[in-house]
């Protein structure tokens, strides 16, 4: 626990005051921010839409078993196989033992957080088999050896002029690359790898129950690639992906678009129900549903609404936490608010309680949030169970306690001047408030020692 807080206090510290990062991301977020705004003007009734989507997740959590059991028996009607993944180890293994009795070395994938949450990339490679990463963010960040920065823009820290180095260091390309040459040359050389890899592997964006269908969302058209030329399509999907219906597409669509990047709508929406007939496409299609520590937060009443999360990426751009630490200082797959909310119930409270406490609790998330998840209430009863589990510092507690014994009397807060208490403040206080706080200076009487002296003049 010590060291993961210790670490990620260290990693803010050094990426705040990196004025180059910081103009990276302020600019990037900046032109979503921009198209998310014009999108939301063109969707009627945007909180009537949040408030019905709110109310189908809240549904679907209270009966969960029911409509994954629903999607299972309609999955296989339609000729598909379904794997129940417990864990990490349990995802990758069966994902290993699929390529392996097929004999497959080489997988082409398109963007997935899910797989990142289990570091499929790094046990497939240890097991020689060769991965792609096709969408493009990921194909950079990938030969760049590093992780996804963000939830829906992968390479969102790195600059044009960024991309374009690390593509002449590892192709060979022109040092001044424009985005138009780096994308050709991206197109052109996994081409290629699409026809001879032996498997292609996607995520989720929805689980349909009623028909047995995966709806896949992507803007470059690199999914439909890795669907359709591989003999086998293995999907990994958190058991939360689940909506009731079919119809539900047409309110869940247009949200994750609008929140996510602008758009009204994504430019390439799949729905694929199973194996494709015979020589138009995977013979095989298998659908992993991992838990991973998902039925921690269902069993979590006050907690559960999380789950409803549909991964646009819209409270880590109006954070203004995860917009000057970034990231990669979270440590975690998942990142910014929804991260910090989910994580110390997936990955434990005792490693990643501090997470919930990286936050200003100003409620942006909220308000952004297309299903309507209370984001900052979440974060708060994060913090309180960490505190009721004891996994916080015995200063952080020692601290609490004291802070909240004075605060809470009216005769303590009273019993010295404003000077004294500003010494109090500036020589000791400030030490754990953060060397880049600015304590607020103290007036020399309080309220209630004015308000005595008022009513004294008054009765005089």
């Amino acid at each position: 626990m010590a060291d993961n807080k210790s670490n990620f206090l260290k990693m803010s510290e050094k990426v705040a005051f990196d004025l180059n990062h910081r103009k990276i991301i302020n600019f990037n977020i900046g032109r979503y921010d921009k198209a998310v705004k014009q999108g939301k003007e063109r969707l009627f009734h945007l909180e009537m839409s949040r408030q019905k989507a709110q109310s189908i997740k809240h549904k679907v959590l209270s009966q969960l078993d029911k409509y994954l059991v629903e999607f299972e028996t309609n999955f296989q009607r339609n000729g598909g196989k379904v794997i129940w993944a417990t864990d990490a180890e349990s995802a990758v293994n069966e994902i290993v033992n699929l390529l392996q009795k097929e004999r497959i070395n080489k997988v082409v994938k398109s963007k997935s957080m899910t797989t990142e949450e289990i570091d499929l990339n790094h046990f497939l490679e240890k097991k020689k088999i060769s991965v792609f990463e096709t969408d493009l963010g990921e194909f950079i960040v990938q030969r760049a050896g590093e992780k996804p920065y963000h939830i829906v823009t992968p390479a969102m820290h790195k600059s044009k002029e960024d991309v374009s180095a690390l593509y002449h260091e590892q192709f060979g390309m022109p040092e001044n690359s424009t985005p138009e040459e780096i994308t050709a040359f991206t197109r052109k050389f996994l081409r290629d790898e699409y026809r001879q890899a032996g498997a292609g592997i996607t995520g989720a964006n929805f689980l349909i129950a009623d028909s047995g269908s995966v709806a896949l969302t992507e803007n470059e058209g690199n999914g439909l690639l890795t669907m359709a030329f591989p003999k086998l399509h293995i999907v990994i999907a958190g058991i939360e992906k689940i909506i009731p219906s079919l119809e539900d597409l047409d309110l869940f669509w247009p949200l994750l678009a609008t929140h996510g990047t602008g758009q009204v709508m994504t430019a390439y929406n799949s729905i694929i129900s199973g194996p494709a007939p015979e020589g138009k496409g995977p013979s095989q299609m298998v659908v992993i549903l991992l838990d991973n520590g998902r039925t921690n937060l269902l069993a979590k009443t006050r907690h559960r609404a999380a789950l409803s999360c549909i991964r646009c990426g819209a409270c880590l751009n109006v954070c203004p936490v995860y917009k000057n630490i970034g990231g990669y200082t979270y440590d975690t797959t998942y990142s910014g608010p929804i991260g910090s909310v989910i994580t110390p119930h997936l990955k434990g409270m005792r490693d990643y309680s501090h997470l919930s406490f990286a936050s200003t609790i100003c409620g942006a998330c909220t308000d952004v949030c297309p299903v309507k998840i209370p984001l900052h209430e979440m974060l708060l009863l994060n913090r309180n169970e960490a505190v009721e589990a004891g996994v916080v510092s015995s200063s952080d507690r020692f601290l609490i306690k004291q802070s909240s014994r004075l605060l809470l009397s009216r005769k303590l807060l009273d019993m010295t001047q404003g000077g004294t208490k500003n010494m109090v403040l500036k020589y000791f206080v400030s030490k754990s408030w953060g060397p880049h706080r600015q304590m607020p200076e103290l007036a020399k009487k309080s309220f209630a020692q004015l308000w005595k002296e008022q009513q004294k003049k008054g009765d005089e």
